[in-house]
């Protein structure tokens, strides 16, 4: 794997390297550019039902398919959201459970299903019941609404994260989701009300925004406009 992601500090995107034959998937859309020894193609994941659920988690129905046919060549991709891309080299020893619109792209050879949450965890997390499930051997892609902040835990050490600033986590983690203060009025009156607490070992990675606080300020600025 040959690649590098370029303006880290703002708006990044990916430029990767393919041998001749060589394959790489990401989300519809992701592609920039590429080189005219590269063909795209769509294509469904798992099938019909795996489409339906991967849009069931937030992601899109469609694979792109960025192959290498007629020589070696290049790929930018990048993602829609003002964030970070980070970059994760998976040895299969784990999985990786993705929020929604986390997904960007992964070599060929990394499998990307969903997982079904519990009640508990699909009721309040804020990711619903359906996650995205990321295995296999190679380096997948991830992206942000902000920038992407990794939090390495010890064995047994705890970490309380706010649910809307999630982007993975490692699937061995143990985590439970609960109140952010101990009564029920205090936090829903802090602003954070359910929050969700890891225990490690194990790496979380968080995003510096919150897409759900974005989008309310859109809605006060747009309201505050129509005045």
């Amino acid at each position: 794997m040959d690649y590098e992601i370029l303006y880290q500090e703002a708006f990044p995107i990916v430029r990767y390297k393919l041998k001749r034959g060589e394959k790489i998937k990401a989300e519809a859309d992701a592609m920039i550019a590429m080189s005219n020894t590269i063909d795209v193609t769509g294509g469904v994941e798992g099938g019909i039902l795996g489409g339906i659920t991967r849009m069931i988690a937030g992601e899109k129905f469609f694979f792109q398919y960025l192959t290498a046919s007629r020589g070696d060549g290049e790929v930018l991709f990048g993602h829609s959201q003002p964030g970070g891309i980070v970059d994760v080299e998976l040895d299969g020893s784990y999985r990786l459970k993705v929020q929604k619109d986390g997904f960007l792209a992964a070599s060929d050879s990394i499998q990307v299903d969903t997982k079904c949450q519990n009640l508990m965890q699909g009721l309040f997390s804020g990711e619903g019941f359906f996650i995205l499930n990321v295995s296999g051997k190679g380096v997948v892609f991830l992206s942000s609404y902000g920038a992407v902040h990794a939090i390495n835990l010890n064995e047994g050490e705890e970490i309380v994260v706010d649910n809307s600033h999630l982007v993975a986590w490692a699937d061995h983690m143990q985590y439970k989701i609960e109140k952010a203060s101990n009564g029920w009025v205090s936090s829903i009156m802090s602003g954070e009300c359910l929050v969700c607490r890891f225990k490690g070992p194990g790496v979380i990675l968080i995003q510096t925004r919150n897409p759900k606080s974005f989008r309310n300020w859109l809605v006060k600025l747009g309201l505050s406009l129509g005045r």
